[in-house]
């Protein structure tokens, strides 16, 4: 929920008759501010979160650090309203204030980043400590305007009162507020960071506030307010304390609902791909179910004489939505007959991405977004302090989401995973459920005071309503499928694929994402994360992660250091181990199943990687890892990398390669994998062009395959010189280098003539063709949204050809004899992609 909620000091029915928002006359205006504060209050979160994630790291400890700072911010903001702002100002007023200054602390985030990231970059340290400062970073960053956030919607409910009306009144604000959040997601996800930059949609969400602002402002001139108490914030309550059951129901109902967000977006990903619109329409349905049910759960509080029963019923209904959206996600949608690579346009494929995320994820959203108004429906009694009450329920709702983000993320899915998570969440629905009822049972109902009590169960009904949910969430917790391992390796080409023969050598569930390996019936094994082919020792793909490591190491003089980004299948990494002057082997790896697990799969074709004195192998995200280390190398390159891939994209701007170049010792060498296939134009333009920002004397190398470009190398020196193909070829010649030369003619190249001459291009021979490539940097990570368009893509072979056009051989970047040169041009000119 983006922002908190609160309700308003009980009056006597003549003020009640006579104020705008308890007749309904300011509620259509009411509901259009609270639809502009969602809308920026979820632009704030994309934005912060991705501009967060660059500094503090893509982990999952990151992530949910920062989640936690976030949503606390909202709940203190819930809480401390009516504790802090006296109930005698005008509630319009003080909504107006407060998003003004949320949209002055949105710019000074914004502005503020760039020197806290070098107060990071310098101070950060390891395990407890980097967590710690993790978390301190986003408190200092976030919390003040999350904290307004939260405050926004209390500050305005004051006018409500404590009955089915004014309760229904206030689930319409939540409905409407989230109706914005849902349109502020799509806006930013779809529109304003795919354009534009993090700063234009901080100034656009910025602009949101002021406006919402002045219209507060403006109603508050013409709209009369008459508290009802002179200079306290809240009326003495005339009825016993409220129940403690229902903040805990409120509480476990916000544990279950962040809980299956993790889980579903996590499975999601396997069948829709791992790309930042995924993840935007995942929050954008889920949002427009909790809208749904925020609007019929205030209608149904308003109706209703029993909201505690409909707040228990709603529970129970949940298990057999968790069931449902598990049955959908493991049984149905990867066999729905949809190919991704047949639509002409992405936007095709976005419609069917919505479709299958609303038959999961909304009949379970819609609950969880009735249970807020219910619950306040619940609590709700004339002549309390209904402020602190619905601050309360917010706050408990919200810490419960906390709890449920944190431990299903970092917790139950690394230990227990997704299947048996979903088990224990169908337990914590039912749970939940029949503590919500239990009060209403004839022995628990007499202890309440006539206020508070309603119509009880009779006994049989109460013993058999129990009985039979919690056999029915036994039933259903019971025969939910597990995740198919064919939908863990080939995601979201399962359909197309559902005649090939593979055996599923190993699936795990990692802290950050899916590992799996599989291995066809040619006898090739290949290494997936998220259903998402990242490497395999099928020739092409072999040959690709050697050139990443041999076109390095043999066009620096003496090699000492490496560092590695992304372990994969090891086969890049490996390809430094048979050099006998290298004597330090990074690998930076996100998630640490991969090696342990991935790793001896291709123990033959990585050179036991793991096993080698010589490698340390760094758990962290590299670009966190890369900014906060002041180690420096000889040779950095990257393991192939998903450009499309949410976080990727921070692996390939302006920034990231003037860092990288910086940690570069003299004579340094850079390689950095530029996908071909399942991409565009439009995204190997920005690759090359930022590469070549950084690096102007930069090199491609092409990956051919049939004849035709399937991928690319590209190349950088830290100090621009030539290459010398002679001496290196004398190098291959010598005893301690033979297993070198092995390593090189395992993919074909048998001379150092044979691997120069998959010369592409350079940067002078490509300046024409990337003259209107968009520049990938920190600020925009245009790369993302771009490449997230393409990623269904076929079109490597025109983009190669296109490439080569551009080609001339390069006559001052060999060295050697003119023999040799002659040898390289004659075979590079022969050599054209095919159409």
């Amino acid at each position: 929920m983006p922002v908190g909620f609160a309700v308003c000091v009980g009056r006597n029915e003549m003020d009640q008759q006579s104020e705008p928002f308890a007749s309904g006359r300011l509620l259509p205006s009411l509901l259009l501010l609270f639809v502009g504060s969602g809308c920026a209050a979820l632009i704030y979160e994309i934005i912060w979160f991705q501009m967060l994630e660059l500094m503090i790291g893509a982990t999952t400890i990151s992530l949910a650090v920062l989640l936690a700072t976030y949503m606390g911010g909202l709940c203190l903001g819930s809480l401390a309203l009516p504790r802090v702002i006296s109930a005698v100002r005008h509630p319009l007023q003080i909504y107006a204030t407060l998003e003004l200054g949320i949209g002055v602390l949105g710019v000074a985030v914004l502005i503020a980043l760039p020197y806290a990231n070098e107060i990071y970059t310098a101070h950060v340290g390891r395990g407890i400590v980097g967590i710690v400062l993790r978390a301190g970073l986003s408190a200092l960053l976030v919390l003040p305007p999350t904290v307004l956030m939260g405050a926004t919607l209390p500050a305005v409910a004051r006018w409500a009162e404590t009955t089915p009306q004014g309760v229904s009144r206030l689930g319409l604000l939540y409905a409407s507020n989230i109706v914005g959040a849902v349109f502020g997601c799509l806006l930013a996800g779809f529109y304003l960071l795919r354009l534009y930059d993090t700063a234009v949609a901080t100034y656009v969400a910025a602009s949101v506030n002021a406006a919402l602002a002045v219209t507060a402002f403006a109603l508050a001139a013409i709209t009369p307010y008459r508290p009802r108490l002179q200079g306290s914030a809240a009326a003495p309550a005339t009825r016993a304390q409220a129940p403690l059951v229902t903040y805990l129901v409120i509480g476990l109902s916000g544990l279950t609902a962040l809980g299956a967000e993790v889980l579903w977006t996590r499975m999601l990903v396997l069948l829709l791909g791992n790309s930042v619109y995924t993840f935007s329409l995942i929050l954008a349905v889920f949002l427009i179910g909790l809208g749904i049910g925020g609007g019929f759960g205030s209608l149904l509080a308003r109706a209703s004489a029993r909201p505690r029963f409909a707040l228990g019923v709603t529970q129970l209904l949940l298990v057999a939505a968790v069931a449902w959206a598990v049955a959908v996600i493991d049984g149905s949608l990867p066999y729905w007959p949809i190919d991704p690579y047949l639509m002409t346009s992405p936007w095709y494929n976005f419609e069917l991405d919505f479709v299958r995320c609303v038959w999961m994820i909304l009949p379970a959203a819609c609950l969880w977004g009735a249970s807020f108004p219910l619950a306040l429906a619940s609590l709700a009694s004339r002549g309390e302090d209904p402020s602190r009450m619905v601050g309360a329920v917010y706050a408990a709702n919200t810490i419960g989401a906390i709890v449920g983000a944190l431990t299903f993320s970092i917790i139950l899915i690394p230990s227990i995973g997704v299947y048996q998570s979903h088990r224990l969440l169908i337990g914590l629905c039912v749970a939940a459920g029949l503590m919500m009822l239990a009060p209403l049972m004839p022995q628990w109902n007499r202890r309440a005071s006539a206020v508070e009590r309603e119509q009880p169960l009779s006994m049989r009904a109460s013993v058999g309503a129990a009985a039979s949910s919690t056999a029915i969430a036994i039933l259903l917790a019971w025969i939910i499928p597990p995740v198919p391992d064919r939908l863990v390796v080939l995601g979201r080409s399962l359909p197309r694929s559902a005649g090939q023969a593979l055996r599923v050598l190993y699936a795990g569930e990692g802290i950050n994402s899916w590992v799996s390996v599989a291995e066809w019936d040619d006898g090739y094994r290949t290494f997936h994360v998220s259903g998402e082919g990242e490497a395999s020792n099928i020739p092409v793909d072999l040959r690709l992660q050697r050139m990443l490591g041999h076109l390095a190491a043999l066009s620096h003089p003496k090699p000492h250091s490496v560092l590695i980004i992304g372990h994969g299948a090891g086969v890049t990494a490996g390809s430094f181990i048979p050099y006998p002057e290298i004597d330090r082997i990074v690998v930076c790896e996100i998630e640490p199943l991969i090696p342990r697990k991935v790793g001896p799969f291709f123990r033959k074709e990585n050179y036991n990687l793991i096993n080698d004195p010589r490698v340390e192998i760094i758990y962290d995200d590299a670009r966190h890892y890369l900014f906060t280390s002041d180690e420096k190398f000889d040779i950095i390159t990257t393991d192939p990398l998903q450009p499309w891939a949410k976080g990727a994209a921070m692996l390939y701007t302006k920034e990231f390669f003037r860092r990288a170049k910086s940690l570069l010792k003299p004579a340094g060498v850079i390689t950095q994998y530029v996908q071909l296939f399942e991409s565009s134009p439009a995204v190997v333009k920005s690759e090359l062009a930022t590469f070549f920002e950084v690096f102007p004397n930069g090199v491609v190398w092409g990956n051919e395959y049939e004849g035709t470009g399937f991928d690319t190398v590209a190349y950088g020196l830290k100090d621009p010189g030539p290459i010398d193909v002679d001496a290196i070829q004398q190098r291959l010649g010598r005893a301690d280098y033979v297993h070198v030369a092995n390593s090189l003619a395992e993919v074909q190249f048998f001379s150092a003539i044979d691997l120069f001459s998959t010369y592409a291009g350079q940067a002078s021979d490509l300046k024409g063709w990337l003259q209107e490539a968009e520049i990938n940097t920190d600020r925009n990570l245009r790369l993302q949204y771009v490449a997230g368009l393409g990623l269904n893509n076929r079109n490597e072979a025109a983009i190669y050809r296109d490439m080569l056009v551009h080609r001339k051989f390069p006559e001052n970047l060999f060295a050697g004899s003119e023999a040799t040169k002659e040898t390289l041009r004659r075979i590079i000119e022969s050599r054209p992609a095919k159409e």
